[in-house]
């Protein structure tokens, strides 16, 4: 919604662009369609054609053109989800600078670092969902079929969203309503027997009113075997527009059913040894079931021309339920007296329900003979998290673990009760955005949040409570350059916080991490607007980080202060007609720069100070390429084929820097043939050469083994 007095106006093509399938698009086949004149947005799809889009819905909240934003923002469009064949968040990573695969909680959720920063161990990094918080709690890997792109902010965030890492954050934005009817039918095959199916529908279903309804299926099997996994998306969206208003609901229910898969293990300092399809968990544990149920409400009302306000809530369910059995981390890997592993059995039901308020107030007014964009709100949220879980030692033992396992269940029943308690989070923030026009080429951001958070956790084994109340005060200030109508120069700095979730050998809370962010950086932005690219220098400081464990290897302790250094390049759009592109290097040097006290080798039990060592899974260098050369065809339809390289360079394999895993190259072909207006088929190769990879790990014990070759074959029919 912007400030200015608007007509909806809905672009289409052929019907197709009304629910934003990139690949549907053809030249020549747009057409309006005029709605009554009303003073809001209804939030059409956009930029659906290209790898590049020159506005952000996230970073400033006011559609601010990236070459004005202080801050680096790279966007993964539609069209480049669809073009790398990505169905989950994972599958897109690849592609953008600086962001690296994090442990996984096996397989079970997304957890990444941006600038060498990642969230907590536990629950993974903070991310958005149309701009609310959407990942506390334990959320199943992002289902992309309802996602229209995917905004990363680099840089810290916390001046408008509240706790988030220094590095950055994403957001994710859904596909909206549209008020021209729209249909398409996909389905996808693929090796190691992966079969889905993606429903995509929208029209108006009255005055003013238009709905979305996103439906996914997915039976995927796994070159890990017993790894399979299942899962269903059902994610309706209802958009109402009346006179000045726009009320807009978005929901998602996402359930998925996986074992928790821990991976490989090292075995006497080989990190090949066992391979990489052999499951070393227990076939008999069945599958860990997680549901996610999300519901956004927003209502957005323009006073007039230059004034809007915006209330919105957003209400979160998660729940985990199963059991599963691994390796412990006490298990001395690199001395196995033979070809056997016992592994331990647990068994977690976690729930968790998360509500958020916010209401805030936008407007365009002159002051001292200067433009300025303001944003005050306020939010408050809150948070529960209740966990119990169970626990048998040596409960199944794995023989042949280097061949072909042989698994036997040594020990049943309910197990030990070894946590039972309840996390609560209550936080109310306020927070104040200016955007001034200092000159005609000079913009100033000054931001400033405050946030009071109470956090309490009930053991409910022992009766013990912790409580800590904490405020923090989140500034950012960027200013921008535009050098010339391609050009511009920019520098920011800012801070931000997070609450840590844990609690040390005494029962207390530990004080929440807190970071520092400076960064400087060139833009640059074709005059057509269909290309873009940002080089960026920053420095990261970052203090209260937590590590694995104390030195009898039970509760976190704090590692003191780590930074993050380094530069990033980022290309994407089209840079001719036909031929779409996208390009990133990141050069990223991150080291612990002070140790309250050292943490434990878990295999040894000695202490091992991180001074100078370096972050987990961060790569000091990382890079990648993606394209597609795009051909018309006389029927109105075109084919396309392109593909991928990424390298991912050396890196920390656990916390204490203690081995190192190699670095490594994946290739991909991608291609597509739009048969005519209702048809499309598409075959896409990932990791062509087969190569042998670790993507992460979190210590020696647990390795998750890169994909080998995989192939997928597509069609879609639009109607």
């Amino acid at each position: 919604m912007s400030g200015k007095k608007l007509n909806i106006k809905v672009i289409l093509c052929s019907g197709v662009m009304a629910f934003g399938a990139s690949p549907l698009l053809y030249a020549g086949q747009v057409e309006e369609v005029i709605l009554p004149t009303v003073h809001v947005d209804s939030g059409r799809d956009t930029a659906v054609t290209d790898y590049y889009i020159s506005e952000t819905s996230a970073v400033t909240k006011t559609g601010t053109p990236q070459r004005e934003i202080p801050q680096s923002v790279r966007v993964l469009t539609r069209q480049a989800l669809d073009d790398t064949g990505s169905v989950r968040l994972d599958d897109s990573l690849a592609y953008v600078s600086g962001v690296s695969r994090q442990h996984n909680f096996g397989g079970l959720w997304d957890n990444i670092a941006i600038r060498g920063f990642a969230g907590n161990e536990n629950t993974g990094m903070s991310m958005l969902r149309n701009g609310f918080q959407d990942n506390r709690g334990y959320n199943a890997p992002r289902d992309l079929a309802n996602v229209q792109s995917i905004e990363f902010l680099k840089g810290p965030s916390a001046a408008l969203y509240g706790n988030s890492e220094p590095g950055g954050t994403l957001n994710i934005v859904t596909k909206k309503p549209q008020y021209r009817a729209g249909h398409q039918l996909q389905i996808e095959t693929g090796s190691y027997d992966r079969h889905r199916m993606a429903l995509d529908t929208t029209g108006p279903i009255g005055q003013g009113i238009a709905y979305r309804l996103n439906l996914a299926a997915e039976d995927k099997g796994n070159f890990r075997d017993y790894a399979e996994s299942e899962r269903l998306l059902v994610a309706p969206a209802l958009s109402w527009v009346s006179g000045n208003s726009l009320l807009s609901y978005d929901g998602e229910y996402l359930r998925q059913k996986a074992p928790l898969d821990r991976g490989i293990t090292m075995v006497n300092g080989r990190l090949f040894a066992v391979p990489r399809e052999n499951f070393l968990g227990s076939p008999a544990d069945g599958d860990v079931v997680m549901q996610n149920q999300t519901h956004q409400l927003t209502l957005e009302h323009e006073f007039s021309p230059q004034w809007k306000a915006t209330l919105g809530t957003a209400y979160k369910h998660n729940t985990l339920e199963g059991w599963a059995s691994e390796i412990t981390l006490f298990t001395n890997v690199n001395n196995l007296a033979s070809d056997s592993v016992n592994l331990r059995r647990r068994y977690r039901d976690f729930s968790s329900d998360d509500v958020t308020l916010r209401g805030e107030v936008q407007g365009r007014f002159d002051l001292a003979g200067l433009p300025h964009t303001v944003i005050a709100g306020t939010e408050a949220y809150r948070y529960e998290l209740d966990e119990v879980q169970r626990r048998i030692n040596n409960a199944v033992r794995v023989d042949n673990i280097t061949s072909r396992p042989v698994y036997t269940v040594l020990a049943t029943g309910s197990g030990t009760l070894i946590q039972d308690r309840t996390q609560q989070q209550d936080s109310m923030a306020f927070y104040l955005q200016d955007e001034i026009n200092l000159a005609e080429r000079w913009k100033l951001l000054l931001g400033l949040r405050h946030d009071r958070f109470d956090q309490e956790i009930r053991n409910h084994r022992n009766g013990s409570v912790a409580r800590l109340t904490q405020s923090a005060l989140s500034p950012r200030t960027g200013l921008t350059f535009l050098i010339d109508p391609r050009w511009s120069w920019y520098a920011s700095a800012g801070k931000s916080f997070r609450p840590n979730p844990d609690t040390d050998a005494s029962g207390n809370l530990f004080d929440p991490e807190e970071g520092r962010a400076l960064e400087t950086g060139l833009k640059y932005e074709s005059p057509d607007k269909r290309l873009g690219a940002t080089v960026s220098l920053f420095r990261i400081d970052k203090k209260n980080v937590l590590t694995g464990s104390d030195p009898d290897g039970v509760f976190s302790v704090a590692a003191g202060e780590a930074r993050s250094q380094g530069v990033e390049f980022d290309l994407s759009g089209k840079l001719i007609d036909r031929l779409r592109i996208s390009a990133s290097y990141a050069y990223t040097d991150t080291e612990v720069m002070r140790d309250a006290g050292g943490a434990v080798d878990w295999i040894s039990g000695e202490v091992i100070s991180l001074k100078g060592k370096s972050l987990s899974n961060v790569p000091r260098q990382s890079a990648s390429v993606f394209s597609i050369w795009e051909v018309p065809l006389a029927n109105g339809g075109s084919w396309g084929a392109g593909g991928g390289l990424t390298y991912v360079g050396e890196r920390a394999g656990n916390y204490i820097d203690s081995f190192r895993l190699p670095s490594y190259t994946t290739v991909q072909l991608a291609s597509y043939w739009n048969i005519d207006r209702h048809w499309r088929v598409t075959f896409n190769v990932n990791n062509l050469f087969d190569r042998e990879y670790i993507a992460s790990s979190y210590d020696r014990q647990w390795l998750t083994p890169g994909a080998p070759r995989v192939a997928t074959f597509g069609a879609v029919y639009r109607f």
